[in-house]
């Protein structure tokens, strides 16, 4: 029996992991190339509206809140994400998911708060589609400047 619990044990594949982050960074910055000059990126996907806001800018990480305001509450209503980017790794991760807030690597499962056993890999993998279909669907008002081109 404790063979049989071994053997299904969840294990984190941080190789995984990395290379999605790694990815999460590279779409962040096609969304919001200058993010090191300006603190908010504004865009429409479908019916919602997406804002993105630096919160803080340290020498190494920058911390965004992603809202997100959909016309039609009763499908998503209002998602909410912290993202940590890492920009010596050049990283990005989920650090708070719509009121959770510090969700572990794993989980036991089950648990009291009923997280997955790899809930952070899911939230990281949920951002990862979501910004790819920003990426194809958003429309912005907004002009965009990219650091060292000019206007």
């Amino acid at each position: 029996m404790l063979q049989q619990a071994r053997k299904n044990q969840f294990k984190l594949d941080l190789k995984e992991l990395h290379a999605l982050c790694e990815a999460n960074y590279a779409r962040l910055l096609r969304l919001f190339p200058d993010y090191e000059t300006s603190n908010s990126r504004e865009f429409e996907v479908g019916p919602a509206r997406v804002q993105i806001d630096v919160v803080e800018r340290c020498r190494y990480t920058t911390i965004f809140h992603l809202h997100q305001q959909q016309a039609e509450e009763r499908w998503l209503g209002h998602l909410r994400v912290e993202l940590r980017a890492y920009h010596d790794a050049g990283m990005l991760e989920v650090g708070m998911f719509q009121s959770h807030r510090q969700i572990a690597p794993r989980y036991r499962y089950p648990n009291k708060n009923m997280f997955q056993q790899d809930e952070k890999s899911q939230q990281n993998r949920f951002l990862a589609d979501w910004l790819e279909h920003c990426l194809h669907n958003g429309r912005s008002g907004q002009p965009l400047a990219v650091p060292g081109q000019a206007n």
